[in-house]
């Protein structure tokens, strides 16, 4: 098998959609807010923010950028940059931004890429361990204990 080197340029040429996709009425775009906040030189900080679905040219970006053949443990970083729709009032969401927020936010971002990435929503079914009575918790809501 040949391996095949593919810059940015090639890679947006590769899979650029030929047709237009009919629209659906299905959600693409999330509401989060995160755990302790992307604070910026400002000292302002960001908690509420958007992320939409992946697409495929979203996965496969990163496996060319350099950074991430560096550092394989960078994916993250460029993957989250690019599906973070918005962040507060932060004007551009980039890979610099991500790198500046506390793991804790990031390991946050990571599972609610997962989630909705492969479930298609941010809710959740839970049991109380008290009473064993079932319900839903909406994962992008509020903080814990505030309703």
């Amino acid at each position: 098998m040949r391996r095949r080197t593919v810059s940015m340029a090639d890679l947006d040429d590769l899979v650029a959609p030929t047709k237009q996709a009919p629209q659906s009425s299905s959600r693409t775009e999330f509401e989060f807010e995160l755990p302790r906040g992307y604070v910026d030189q400002d000292g302002t900080v960001h908690r509420h923010g958007r992320m939409r679905l992946a697409t495929a040219r979203d996965e496969l970006r990163p496996q060319i950028d350099l950074r991430v053949k560096e550092n394989p443990a960078y994916l993250s970083v460029v993957l989250l940059s690019q599906v973070i729709t918005a962040l507060g009032t932060v004007g551009e969401i980039h890979a610099g931004v991500v790198e500046q927020m506390y793991a804790t936010d990031i390991a946050f971002l990571q599972d609610f890429y997962r989630r909705i990435n492969s479930e298609g929503h941010t809710r959740a079914a839970v049991t109380c361990p008290s009473c064993g009575a079932g319900f839903e918790v909406d994962l992008a809501g509020s903080r814990l204990g505030e309703s």
